[in-house]
C-alpha cells in the first residue's frame, strides 16, 4: 500500500521547566508519517522546504527513518516555519508558530505545484489534515480538493484528521467551510471531540456523524478513566476504550501517532475495533515520554497480521 502524508514540518523548540529550550523539527502529519514507516508502512512526506541547513537538517532526518522524500519540493531562498510548544504541569501543550513564510505554504500554487498534484493522484491513501487545510489558503485548498477528489475517482482513498488550531485561520467561518469540505472527501476520518466542539460547539459531532455509512469514522470522546475511540463502520458503532496510562509526561503527538497506529493496524488486515485498540496503545506510549517523537526502543511491538491478510 502507498501512503502520502501531506503537511508541513517546522523547527520546533520546546520550553523546559527552567525555561531553556532545546531544538527539534516537528509537524501534525509528519509525526503520523514517521510512526507510520516505524510501522512498516510505506510512506512519503509531501512538503515543501527551502534550501538552508535546517531544511537539509529534516530532510536527512526523514530519510533516516525511512520516510520517502521523493515528494519533497525544495525551493530556493526559502525556509521551513518555527513553533515553541510550552507543556504545563499536566502535559497539556501549547503552540506558538512562525511560519507566514514557510515553503511549505505555497505547496499547491508556487512553481512545481502541477507536478505534486499529479503524484499525488497515484497513492492509494492520503492523509491530509485540518491544520494542513490552514496553509494553504483558499486557492491552495480549491487545489488540494480538486487533487483528492481525482485520487478517489481513480480508487484511491482519503483520510483527514480534524487536528484545528484557531491561531492558523484568519476567521472560524473559514476554517468551518474547508473542514465540511475535507469531510465531505474523506474516506476515513479521526476527529476529536474536543477539535469539533471547538471549530462546531454544539453541532460538532454531527458535522462528523453525517458521514457515517460512506465514510469509516473514529471518533475521540472523553471517557470515565480516559479517552474512548468510538468507531463507526457500517452498520458498527463500537466503543473502544484508552488502557490507563500510569504516567503522562507529554500529550504531543497523542493524536498523530493515534492516526498512525489505526492505519497500520487495517493495512495490516485488522478490523476497526482492534485498529482503534493499535492506536490507543501506541499513543499510549508517546505520552509516556517527552517530545513528539519517542525512541525507537519504547515503540510497542505492532499487532499480529491475520492470517491471509497479505496486507
Amino acid at each position: 500500500m502507498k501512503v502520502a502524508c501531506i503537511g508541513e514540518c517546522m523547527i520546533e523548540l520546546s520550553e523546559r521547566p527552567d525555561g531553556s529550550l532545546v531544538r527539534g523539527f516537528g509537524g501534525d502529519t509528519l509525526n503520523t508519517a514517521l510512526y507510520l514507516a516505524r510501522l512498516g508502512v510505506a510512506v512519503d512526506y509531501v512538503t515543501a522546504l527551502g534550501d538552508d541547513v535546517w531544511s537539509d537538517e529534516m530532510a536527512a532526518a526523514w530519510g533516516h527513518e525511512g520516510i520517502g522524500l521523493d515528494r519533497v519540493r525544495r525551493m530556493p531562498g526559502r525556509m521551513p516555519g518555527l513553533y515553541i510548544i510550552r507543556t504545563d504541569p499536566t502535559g497539556e501543550r501549547s503552540f506558538h508558530y512562525w511560519r507566514d513564510r514557510a515553503a511549505a505554504r505555497d505547496l499547491f500554487t508556487g512553481p512545481g505545484a502541477a507536478e505534486t498534484r499529479a503524484a499525488l493522484e497515484t497513492y492509494d491513501l492520503v492523509y491530509v489534515s485540518g491544520i494542513s487545510l490552514s496553509l494553504y489558503g483558499e486557492a491552495g485548498r480549491a487545489a488540494l480538493a480538486e487533487t483528492l477528489a481525482a485520487l478517489r475517482a481513480r480508487g484511491g482513498r482519503v483520510a483527514f484528521d480534524t487536528n484545528f488550531r484557531p491561531s492558523g485561520w484568519p476567521d472560524r467561518g473559514a476554517a468551518q467551510a474547508a473542514f465540511r469540505a475535507a469531510l465531505a472527501l474523506a474516506d476515513l476520518i479521526f476527529a476529536s471531540a474536543e477539535d469539533l466542539d471547538w471549530l462546531f460547539g454544539a453541532a460538532g459531532e454531527d458535522a462528523v456523524l453525517r458521514h457515517r455509512g460512506r465514510a469509516e469514522i473514529v471518533l475521540k470522546v472523553p471517557g470515565e478513566s480516559g479517552p474512548v475511540a468510538r468507531v463507526l463502520h457500517g452498520d458498527a458503532d463500537s466503543p473502544v476504550p484508552a488502557a490507563p496510562v500510569a504516567r503522562v509526561v507529554d500529550t504531543t503527538a497523542a493524536g498523530d501517532s493515534f492516526a498512525a497506529g489505526y492505519i497500520a493496524a487495517r493495512t495490516a488486515g485488522l478490523a476497526p475495533e482492534a485498529a482503534a485498540a493499535e492506536a490507543h496503545r501506541l499513543a499510549g506510549a508517546v505520552i509516556g515520554h517527552r517530545g513528539a517523537v519517542i525512541p525507537r526502543d519504547a515503540m510497542p511491538a505492532p499487532a499480529p497480521r491475520p492470517a491471509g491478510s497479505g496486507a
